[in-house]
């Protein structure tokens, strides 16, 4: 097993409900340590930033405007295979279609209000963590 570190942002409709610290429970019960964390608000643009790899499709505008609508809680998560361990808390995208006792079952309101994302690979987790944080905030 890999020690990996992944990014983790609850979205601007996790945190309206009030359910950040139910999934910030859920990462440390299955063993993912916070070495980061904050609550911020996305600009635009910042949002634009994050999510460029999707800026040819339909779904861009939405989405980045919906990550720009509110605070989210951006964390940077470390544990064994931390990457696939935190997409599997997480959940299928849709809601509708993920399994029970994950975090978008519990919480999201549909595919686009899916409550968290998560990193997809070691080198989106990378890119992704130094996208929010400088190597100087993340606990060893």
């Amino acid at each position: 097993m890999a020690l990996e570190r992944t990014l983790s942002i609850i979205k601007p409709d996790g945190v309206a409900q009030g359910v950040i610290g139910d999934i910030l429970n859920r990462f440390e019960k299955a063993g993912l340590k916070i070495v980061a964390l904050k609550l911020t608000q996305l600009s635009l643009q910042e949002a634009e930033g994050f999510y460029a790899v999707h800026r040819a499709r339909p779904f861009f505008g939405e989405l980045t405007e919906y990550m720009a609508s509110g605070p989210v809680v951006i964390s940077v998560l470390e544990g064994e295979n931390a990457i696939s361990a935190n997409r599997d808390l997480m959940g299928a995208t849709n809601p509708a279609e993920a399994a029970e006792g994950t975090i978008r079952k519990a919480f999201a309101r549909s595919i686009g209000e899916n409550t968290v994302h998560g990193s997809d690979a070691p080198d989106t987790a990378a890119t992704e963590i130094a996208y929010f944080f400088a190597t100087t905030e993340l606990v060893n």
